[in-house]
């Protein structure tokens, strides 16, 4: 049986959010338990040169809603404009990410899926893909890459998280 574009890419993105919205309420959790300042979680990175927590929030919704909104335009162009503020913020942007995969259907994703879309940086293309392998080759895995980060990062601290928690709800038969 093949699988649709949505079947590849929707349901995994709303799977992992849910995880994500956990492992964020686990890590506010964990600070709050310890007497931690949020502020310490929250300008946490794995190395110096790379994001803090809310910028891979930030990222995970890039990567899924924002990618899908973006297909329709003919070309994705990063969008680093707003960080969410706190665990409130990252709460709201994970909630509004999982409410535009919502309303995705599986014919919009079909009539996009052999579109040209344009990768822009900077003002410029640095790559054209099919609307396809732009979500499948570099928004799905920056996706999972965020994702992971973030979990990682508040690991890191010492938010006891495990692999069922990234995983969110597994998909099983009903």
């Amino acid at each position: 049986m093949a699988i649709s574009l949505y079947d590849a890419f929707v349901p995994s993105c709303q799977q992992i959010l849910a995880g994500l919205k956990g492992v964020l309420a686990k890590g506010e959790a964990f600070a709050a338990e310890k007497g931690i300042e949020p502020a310490e979680l929250l300008e946490a990175k794995l190395a110096d040169d790379m994001w803090n927590l809310p910028w891979h929030v930030r990222s995970c919704w890039m990567h899924s809603a924002y990618a899908i909104e973006r297909l329709d335009v003919g070309n994705f162009t990063p969008d680093f404009t707003v960080l969410p503020e706190g665990f409130d913020g990252m709460r709201a942007l994970i909630d509004e990410a999982q409410a535009k995969l919502s309303d995705v259907t599986a014919d919009q994703l079909e009539a996009v899926a052999e579109k040209p879309i344009g990768f822009v940086m900077g003002g410029k293309t640095l790559m054209t893909l099919t609307g396809q392998n732009m979500l499948l080759s570099f928004n799905q895995p920056n996706f999972y890459f965020h994702a992971t980060t973030f979990y990682d990062i508040l690991r890191m601290k010492g938010v006891p998280l495990g692999k069922m928690d990234f995983m969110g709800p597994v998909r099983i038969m009903t």
